[in-house]
């Protein structure tokens, strides 16, 4: 599903030449109409984490995964069906209601399913597939037409859909509401412990032990406004601040979505979506090296390295916009390439990676989904206000950008 949601957002970037052009299938749009359709899906993916907690803690966690393909399918359809760009502001922010119950819900149930020692692994390898459907979106728009791409993804969420009807709850949430017996079976499940019948007394040992923790936690009594309050939980809300404000204020998602605009202004003598195609293989590079390296070296020596680089970067392709000749632009095109390259492997090999894995484990049990639930709201409204402002300080307008993009002529 991971992928699917990647291909929804990389979908966007490479098809705006196609919707600001005169065969646009919802007429030509302007770059008021971008600004919004780009930013609703942070407006949806809002609305979806204010409340996604509460249905979460009355109807349990696999219930609620069941949700998120479904306003996913529904934004392929409106895409198919499109006459007017109101189509595509309603897809964009079903796409952010799926993304958002996925943001929640995913790195919740991988937490509490994996041990300690692949968390971090799964955290990242669940980032690895959504980057990795961003570019795949980018190669599939290139090469498939505008109304047989939403025939083909939209099998993608009918499959995670069947797939994950046998998959049990986890224990964490059937204890949550009582159901001891059913959480034992699925801890043994998750577990992947034997069968053996000699050792059915150690198993029963081992769940006995990590029911005691989870029930230690508090999990089954009801949360107040104290939990949040505390030293404990107050240290972890502001550490996560700082990291969400890390995560979208430095552009790494925004930057995906008008990658070939920014591409395009550099000077870049490649296709600009072709551009956007490259730097997503560099961004996948990344993720797979945070696979391997996170649980081997740990969160910190991953995520300083990576906000370090990343900020330099993204200062030296300031500094090339801003002082660079539109000649010498042209003339040392791979300049901006390598640092934009740069940008996407610094960013997925650390913040990337492991934002959404160190937002879990910083929550306690009792307010791990509610946490979470807030969490995101404060990501939307970065992600919202940063695909505002984007469009604005790349100077997309339509009488600057004929000048210098074929994106928007």
């Amino acid at each position: 599903m991971s992928l699917t949601h990647g291909i929804s957002l990389g979908w966007f970037s490479p098809t705006l030449p196609l919707l600001r052009s005169k065969n646009s299938p919802v007429g030509p749009i302007d770059v008021t109409e971008v600004m919004w359709i780009g930013s609703m899906f942070g407006f949806g993916s809002l609305i979806c984490n204010m409340f996604i907690c509460f249905p979460i803690s009355f109807f349990g966690l696999k219930k609620c995964m069941y949700f998120v393909p479904i306003p996913n399918m529904i934004n392929w359809i409106l895409i198919y069906f499109a006459s007017k760009s109101a189509f595509l502001h309603v897809a964009r922010v079903l796409l952010g209601i799926s993304g958002g119950t996925m943001m929640v819900c995913f790195p919740i149930f991988i937490a509490e399913v994996s041990d300690n020692n692949v968390r971090g692994t799964l955290g990242s390898f669940f980032m690895l597939t959504l980057c990795g459907g961003l570019t795949l979106g980018f190669v599939m728009v290139y090469y498939i037409s505008y109304h047989m791409l939403p025939c083909v993804v939209i099998l993608l969420p009918i499959t995670f859909f069947c797939l994950l009807i046998p998959f049990p709850e986890p224990p964490q949430d059937l204890l949550k509401r009582g159901r001891s017996e059913m959480a034992e079976k699925s801890f043994y499940f998750y577990k992947n412990l034997s069968k053996d019948p000699t050792k059915q007394d150690e198993n029963k040992e081992a769940f006995i032990i990590f029911r005691d923790k989870v029930l230690g936690g508090g999990i089954q009594e009801k949360v107040t406004i104290s939990d949040f309050c505390n030293k404990d939980s107050g240290k972890a809300f502001s550490l996560i601040a700082v990291l969400l404000v890390c995560n979208q204020m430095s552009g790494s998602f925004a930057i995906f979505n008008y990658a070939s605009a920014i591409f395009a202004q550099l000077g870049s003598s490649m296709e600009p979506n072709m551009c956007g195609i490259f730097m997503g293989v560099v961004q996948l590079s990344g993720l797979a090296s945070a696979v391997i390296l996170v649980d081997r070296v740990g969160r910190r020596w991953l995520l300083i390295p990576s906000l370090a680089g990343m900020g330099l970067a993204e200062f030296g392709v300031g500094l090339l916009r801003s002082l660079a000749s539109q000649e010498y632009l042209n003339r040392h095109f791979w300049v901006a390439l390598t640092l934009m390259c740069i940008v996407a492997y610094t960013s997925s090999v650390g913040l990337v990676a492991l934002t959404f894995v160190i937002i879990v484990e910083l929550l306690p049990f009792k307010i791990r989904a509610p946490g979470v639930s807030l969490s995101m709201c404060g990501l939307s409204c970065a992600v919202f206000m940063a695909l505002m402002i984007y469009p604005v300080t790349i100077s997309i307008s339509p009488c600057s950008c004929r000048q210098v993009s074929p994106l928007w002529a």
